[in-house]
């Protein structure tokens, strides 16, 4: 049987898992897909966006080994404002902690939103502080540590409130409601990652 591929956007508090958690919502609400089928990579429980999902062992290697890099875009809102030093600091790959070591992230690319972005709203929502400015930032990393978006942006002064992963290489999530669930032809999933 051929391998199956699809896309979905996990929503927030939701397990990047099918099987069950006892009182944690995990990715069986949303997606109805084949027993075989199981996430290539993961996002946080508190974080949201697009994930893979296939039962495909090479995609997995492919999209998970650290030698084969490619770009996970992030948009991030966070607490304070965000100035070109933190922008740039974030670009030049901060050092951040991972396991009890320091680790030196990749470059990156970090842009600040002129405007908000259009998202769908959080449930719950994100706390609101009066007194403290919250800003937007597109991150574009090449790698994928545990918790680093949260970890980059809180080592530069912006702690992360919300984080969505809007896109794979080519594969985004336009058009995609938080907990919906499509299935891709192969080869127009392999364009969009790999071009080819």
């Amino acid at each position: 049987m051929p391998y199956q591929y699809f896309i979905t956007y996990k929503p927030f508090q939701v397990l990047s898992q099918f099987s069950p958690s006892e009182g944690k919502a995990t990715l069986s609400a949303f997606c109805k897909v084949p027993s075989d089928v199981y996430p290539l990579g993961r996002l946080d429980y508190d974080s949201e966006g697009l994930l893979l999902l296939s039962n495909d062992p090479g995609l997995n290697h492919r999209l998970l080994h650290p030698s084969f890099r490619h770009e996970r875009e992030y948009w991030v809102q966070v607490e304070g404002k965000a100035t070109t030093e933190a922008l740039q600091a974030l670009e030049a790959g901060p050092i951040i902690s991972l396991e009890g070591k320091s680790y030196h992230t990749k470059p990156c690319t970090a842009e600040a939103f002129d405007t908000e972005p259009l998202v769908p709203d959080r449930v719950p929502p994100i706390r609101f502080r009066r007194a403290i400015p919250t800003s937007w930032i597109r991150l574009v990393l090449t790698e994928g540590k545990n918790r680093q978006v949260r970890r980059m942006t809180a080592k530069v002064g912006l702690p992360t409130l919300r984080l969505i992963r809007y896109r794979v290489e080519q594969v985004r999530l336009e058009g995609l409601a938080p907990g919906d669930c499509i299935r891709l032809d192969g080869p127009v999933l392999f364009e969009r990652l790999f071009g080819r």
